[in-house]
């Protein structure tokens, strides 16, 4: 399963990138927002800058042919960019026309199978289903990503990878790997969070007294 990080906080990218363990960010007007950058289009060439998969930068139009400039632009500002654009019949053209370009595309804002057929029809690198966005209302958020993975699974010219967004902690990651999914974009606090295990804390404080009540010199 790969791992992006659904952010545009150029260190918070920095520092987990650094782990080896992150492929590609995701982000969207909300998280360019928070972040506090002006600068949108610094900004995305900046987080392609630091990490080497796909990068997810979102049209803001709402009509076809402004999206479609929309992701064009965006598209040129780096080789790793994936445009991001909603589940809409808007969204779904430009989708089939960017990705017939041989750009990348992550169709967002997914909440259905019947959806992500259509994006997989459109030819979308990534579909987004929101599953804590479901959790949220009663729904099973987990429930939709299996129907997802076994309709994928069952038509091979289906290159769509199906991207877990909405993540609200590391039990959704492991549901989600559990069940295929290829990628899941986690807030930079729930990567932190799958470091930690209270018994791996014990356990080297343990090792660390043992080793100093030892007088083991090293070399």
């Amino acid at each position: 399963m790969k791992f992006f990080l659904d952010t545009a906080d150029l260190d918070a990218i920095r520092e987990l990138s650094a782990t080896g363990l992150v492929d590609g960010v995701t982000t969207n007007p909300s998280l360019v927002a928070k972040s506090g950058h002006k600068d949108f289009i610094s900004l995305v060439r900046a987080i392609a800058a630091l990490v080497p998969g796909p990068v997810s930068a979102e049209v803001t139009a709402s009509e076809a042919e402004p999206m479609l400039a929309q992701g064009r632009a965006l598209a040129s500002l780096a080789p790793n960019i994936a445009v991001k654009v909603p589940l809409t019949p808007a969204g779904l053209r430009v989708c089939k026309t960017l990705s017939a370009e041989g750009v990348k595309v992550n169709v967002t804002l997914c909440f259905s199978a019947a959806q992500a057929i259509l994006a997989a029809k459109a030819g979308a690198t990534f579909v987004s289903p929101f599953v804590g966005r479901l959790d949220d209302i009663g729904e099973d958020g987990m429930s939709l990503i299996a129907d997802i993975v076994t309709i994928f699974k069952a038509y091979p010219a289906f290159t769509t990878e199906v991207l877990v967004a909405s993540v609200r902690g590391p039990a959704h990651v492991v549901a989600a790997a559990k069940l295929g999914a290829h990628v899941a974009t986690l807030p930079p606090s729930t990567l932190r969070q799958m470091f930690a295990h209270p018994l791996t804390t014990s356990g080297l404080a343990q090792f660390t007294a043992d080793w100093e009540k030892a007088g083991i010199r090293e070399g």
